[in-house]
Order: structure tokens, then sequence, then C-alpha cells
């Protein structure tokens, strides 16, 4: 499965698995492959060219139904290689932090 564990937290898979890019719009979408993912970012492969889409903000598709993604947006292109940055839904550390502060007043 992962071929490595860095440091960081960052998995490398040597084959890579089948994903997709798609446009926040649903207007575009691209094959390619991820090579390397942690909590925060991703590295992908990509199979083709990705000139003149629009890339500030994307979806990262983990299936081919889509029911499985997270949305990204673009940090550096190296050729046919591109890394990313998940972006995290507004509001969803004030859930998480007042669920944990709910739990902790019913224990005391």
């Amino acid at each position: 499965m992962a071929d490595e564990l860095a440091g960081n937290g960052r998995v490398t898979f040597g084959r890579g698995y089948n994903v997709w890019i798609m446009g926040i719009d649903g207007t575009w979408r691209r094959n390619c492959l991820l090579t390397a993912v942690s909590a925060h970012d991703a590295e992908l492969t990509l199979e083709t060219s990705i000139e003149g889409l629009n890339l500030k903000e994307f979806f990262l598709l983990l299936s081919s139904t889509g029911l499985a993604y997270r949305r990204c947006e673009l940090v550096k292109v190296n050729g046919a290689q591109i890394d990313i940055r998940f972006l995290s839904i507004k509001g969803a550390a004030k859930k998480k932090s007042s669920s944990r502060g709910d739990a902790e007043m019913a224990n005391a």
C-alpha cells in the first residue's frame, strides 16, 4: 500500500492511486494519480494538460462517482506534477471545539 511515511505525516505511494480533479462548477474534470498525501496537502501527477483551467479552487475526487472528495487549491506546478492544499470548511473548527466543550461539561 503505502511506500513511505515521512516525518511530516505525508504518505508517499509508489504506484499512485487513480483520482480526478474537477472544477468547482463541474464544467471540467481531469484524470490524475495521487502520489503523496497528508492531512493538509497532496501531490498529484496529471495525465493531461491543465492549461487554461481555473485552479484557484477545485475538487479532488477520490471515487469515480464523486462521493468522496476534498476542496482544494493549487500551490505549485512542476511539469505534470502539482502540489495542492486542502481547504477547510468554514465553521468546522468551531463545531469540533464546541462539541468537545459539551462533552467536558457533561463529565463534570
